[in-house]
């Protein structure tokens, strides 16, 4: 436990155990294993290194992992509200539909869906297809519409550019006899839209790990968290004299933490969309070249 790169800060991993053990006891979880995430950590250290905050324990076989992931990233509706994130540090959080906002509290895992993306080129004369899994988390409290709102955790890569591909005797063409083609972007560095997400790598173990074996995750900092970091930032307090936690790093970047309530983001959120409406989807083009 600590606040260096690869710990656990204590009250993150407090929390986290004791939701487990909550959930073992009532049966609703056997796995041996659990997670945590630190969402005040920061996600990109510089130099292509990135910041490990999300946490697989497993007691049974005393192991411990530390590794990436994404946090929400926010939106910034021009003139009416900014609830963005940066790269780095998140500094708003929330739990409106809509939002891209990461929202801390208790979720156990749930099933695991996997969807086709598309193909992307892997050398000169060879394409691959992109699968990816999607691991449901289901919320209590304030993570309760976890599901409505489609949060869970993912491989954090997509398909970008992507155009329609003729390839009649793939299983995945639709009814014309095309696939999605498109060039494969790992944004494990990046923001997600409010899912949890990891490294290709990392993702495949624990999707492996969950797979039919629901467990925990708790990330920090729920709603009260973020109220109480923001007050005493506000009322000139040292965090650590009030029995508060914020990774320093990110306290200094973003100055002090905004939850936005579902119950006060929500209808700013639908008034924008009902002014913003979306514009017409256009037709993915035709591959030319490939």
């Amino acid at each position: 436990m600590g606040e260096g790169e690869g710990q656990i800060a204590p009250v993150v991993l407090q929390r986290a155990r004791a939701l487990y053990l909550q959930k073992v006891s009532e049966g609703a979880v056997r796995n041996p294993c659990y997670f945590a995430m630190d969402a005040t950590r920061p996600s990109d250290l510089g130099d292509d290194e990135l910041g490990r905050r999300f946490y697989v324990i497993c007691e049974a076989d005393r192991s411990y992992r530390a590794i990436s992931a994404g946090h929400g990233g926010g939106r910034d509706l021009k003139g009416i509200a900014d609830f963005a994130n940066g790269r780095r540090c998140a500094k708003n959080f929330g739990n409106a539909m809509d939002s891209k906002l990461t929202a801390g509290g208790a979720y156990v895992t749930g099933e695991t869906k996997t969807s086709f993306k598309g193909y992307y080129r892997v050398s000169a004369k060879q394409e691959a297809v992109l699968l990816r899994p999607f691991v449901q988390f289901d919320g209590e409290g304030e993570t309760a519409n976890a599901r409505q709102r489609e949060i869970g955790g993912h491989a954090a890569v997509l398909l970008s550019g992507a155009c329609l591909l003729k390839d009649p005797r793939s299983p995945y063409a639709n009814h014309d006899g095309y696939v999605p083609f498109g060039k494969l972007v790992d944004y494990a560095g990046g923001r997600s839209d409010g899912c949890t997400s990891w490294s290709p790598s990392d993702a495949r173990q624990i999707v492996t790990m969950v797979k039919d074996d629901p467990t925990t995750l708790y990330i920090y900092p729920d709603a009260a968290d973020v109220h109480a970091v923001a007050r005493a930032v506000a009322g000139g307090r040292q965090l650590s004299r009030v029995g508060l936690y914020w990774n320093a790093s990110c306290l200094k970047e973003i100055r002090s933490p905004k939850f936005w309530p579902k119950e006060t983001l929500g209808p700013i959120l639908a008034r924008y969309k009902k002014d913003h409406p979306a514009p017409p989807q256009r037709p993915t083009p035709i591959c030319t070249g490939q």
